[in-house]
């Protein structure tokens, strides 16, 4: 683990989806609206929570956010299906990051049924 793990993590998502993590200890944080996803993410970034997990449907509300804290060491944003299912955008992202790393999907290949269903 790294020097600066404190052991917190949070989340971020629609009622239904966060309510669980908080009775793990996770810090959760329910939104209905992508300002109110922003600063949520603003929030625990700023507190300090390394880890930070967000529903799929609230990532895809705030692009802008998610690119601020893709530049940053820390916090890590990670993307997970909210109550209702994956959206797709995870896997999506995963694999962006995969090409991007190095130059060829190695992931998902040939899995052209699935990419219909997400959309990607």
């Amino acid at each position: 683990m790294p020097d600066n793990w404190n052991g917190r993590m949070g989340v971020v998502g629609e009622r239904d989806a966060v309510l669980a993590f908080g009775a793990i200890g996770m810090e959760s944080i329910a939104v209905s609206s992508p300002e109110e996803a922003t600063a949520a993410l603003h929030r625990l970034a700023t507190a300090g929570v390394p880890i930070i997990f967000i529903t799929e449907t609230c990532a895809e509300w705030v692009p802008e956010a998610l690119e601020k804290y893709k530049t940053m060491p820390q916090p890590a944003v990670i993307p997970i299906p909210g109550a209702s299912g994956s959206t797709g955008f995870g896997r999506k992202k995963v694999r962006q990051n995969v090409e991007k790393a190095i130059g060829a999907d190695i992931l998902f290949h040939g899995d052209e049924e699935t990419e219909k269903k997400e959309g990607t």
